[in-house]
């Protein structure tokens, strides 16, 4: 059994819910044409009594009202013949005694043709014309029976009401469903030809156009489903192609591919997620190169301490040297070599908040310690420091931070140490403070400029990476193992700080330390 996936479920659901809709639209549509038929009908059928609507009106001139209509089933019967004169009171009028056109050749006096002389007249006219032959004016009743007596005849289903639609006479309607003709006597009407609509469908016509039309919204709604069912396809495919993709490529990155990428088309939120995961793969990829360039570097700066030592023993064993006093010294000092650079990989890994003890301190004096501390070293390379900025800020309230006075102490033993080991003797370091106040962050800047060397542009992102050591300025014969500045970020971050790196105007290097002060601080 194939696997039910998640674009053939949404394939399916939206097959299922247009089926449902295109069923139940031809379903109502088929029921509203077989209610809608008959007032349909009825609306052409009353435009087509026209001329009953003028022999209503010339009774409604001639008597001014509907009293003499009102009930009374004789009178509109002789109107539904054309017997207007017959229903008029004193009417003197040939035009109001004008009757349809096939009455004018009646023999007077007589309901037909007298002693068969002469043959029935045929049927013209502009009445019957204007209907099938089941709608119109029933014709002579010396023709044949009367038509308005037939069970589908139009005159069972027609009335007149007033302007106040009160019955006058005729068939009883429901008027919200009836077709209406309005009566107009000069501007205002006066009355209403009403006709119901026929209920249910009795003749073989009527039946056959019902099945025609239903066949007809039946065909198309078939087509439309199809239709319908292939755009819900290529839809479904073109939106869970990408996720399909994906779910290849994760699987490809969790086997360690993490070259694997994905093609991205389009920005609509698929896309996104296409430009997401490659941007992931790619982070991935960089730290797995990361970590394997770390784990050689850290390997290689392992083994230079300890072959040193190595090459020393050796030399004791073989008898090339004897054990001294400047032997010892030298082994001692590549026992603290590499027990310094083991100290220094154990900070860079761990978590900075995992032993950070929060106290309130004075970061400045805590950097003025470590002036004070290198003063010497900094003399015996010839470096001078600009401290002016420190000085000035200390001799009034001194900015307060929360954080770790020990931890940010070796921060800024690390930055001064960075500097003795690459700036040129007769150089220069100008320490630099800012105080931010509540409208630009309530934080504590400090620029660390030193002189040349600088930094090159290609390698300033990588300033603050583990085991780090630019081509120029970083090189091993200066002794450092390129994470001093690593524990710095991540020390200085755990106090919610930050630390970034650039060219100096001095020609060396800028490192550039914010922390946050402490809430109870507020300059």
């Amino acid at each position: 059994m194939p696997r039910l996936t998640l674009s053939r479920k949404i394939f399916l659901a939206l097959a299922a819910l247009l089926i449902v809709l295109l069923l139940s639209f031809a379903g109502l549509s088929i029921v509203a044409l077989q209610r809608g038929l008959g007032s349909y009908v009825a609306e052409i059928e009353i435009r087509r009594m026209d001329w009953l609507a003028q022999l209503l009106l010339k009774h409604y001139a001639a008597n001014g009202d509907w009293k003499k209509l009102r009930d009374n089933d004789d009178a509109w019967h002789r109107l539904q013949m054309g017997r207007l004169a017959a229903v008029l009171d004193g009417a003197n009028n040939a035009e109001e005694r004008k009757l349809p056109p096939w009455y004018e050749n009646r023999e007077p006096g007589g309901n037909g043709p007298e002693n068969g002389s002469r043959p029935p007249p045929s049927l013209p006219s502009a009445q019957l014309d204007l209907l099938p032959r089941r709608f119109g004016p029933p014709p002579p009743p010396w023709f044949f029976p009367d038509s308005r007596e037939a069970a589908d005849s139009i005159y069972q289903r027609l009335g007149v009401i007033d302007a106040q639609g009160a019955h006058v006479v005729g068939a009883q309607v429901d008027d919200e469903d009836a077709a209406r003709l309005p009566l107009r006597h000069g501007r205002s009407v006066v009355g209403y030809l009403v006709l119901a609509p026929v209920q249910g469908l009795e003749s073989e016509a009527d039946r056959a156009f019902l099945a025609r039309q239903s066949g007809v919204i039946a065909l198309t709604g078939l087509c439309g489903l199809v239709f319908a069912l292939l755009l819900s396809w290529l839809l479904a495919r073109r939106w869970f192609r990408p996720i399909d993709e994906l779910t290849q490529a994760a699987e490809d990155v969790a086997r360690g591919r993490l070259s694997t990428r994905v093609a991205v088309q389009g920005s609509d939120e698929l896309a996104l997620l296409g430009k997401t995961f490659n941007d992931m793969a790619q982070r991935l990829d960089t730290v797995e190169a990361s970590r394997r360039a770390w784990l050689a570097d850290a390997a290689h700066e392992l083994r230079t301490p300890l072959a040193a030592m190595r090459a020393e023993i050796e030399a004791l064993q073989d008898g090339v040297r004897t054990f001294d006093e400047r032997t010892a010294l030298r082994l001692h000092r590549q026992v603290i070599r590499l027990g310094q650079l083991v100290d220094d990989l154990r900070s860079s890994m761990r978590e900075p908040q995992s032993d950070l003890l929060s106290t309130t301190l004075f970061p400045l004096s805590l950097l003025k310690e470590a002036l004070d501390h290198t003063r010497d070293r900094f003399a015996t390379r010839g470096i001078t420091v600009d401290r002016s900025a420190i000085d000035l800020v200390s001799a009034g309230a001194q900015p307060m931070i929360d954080g770790d006075a020990h931890r940010l102490h070796q921060v800024f033993m690390n930055l001064l140490e960075n500097t003795l080991a690459y700036t040129d003797p007769g150089g220069q370091l100008r320490i630099g403070v800012i105080i931010d106040g509540a409208w630009s962050g309530n934080s504590l800047t400090l620029h660390f400029d030193d002189s040349a060397p600088g930094v090159p542009e290609t390698e300033m992102p990588r300033l603050f990476d583990r085991l780090f050591r630019g081509e120029s300025s970083r090189s091993r014969e200066l002794g450092g193992s390129g994470l001093g500045l690593s524990i710095c970020r991540a020390t200085i971050e755990a106090h919610g700080g930050s630390i970034d790196a650039e060219a100096s105007e001095l020609g060396g290097l800028r490192l550039t330390i914010k922390l946050p002060l402490s809430k109870g601080m507020s300059p």
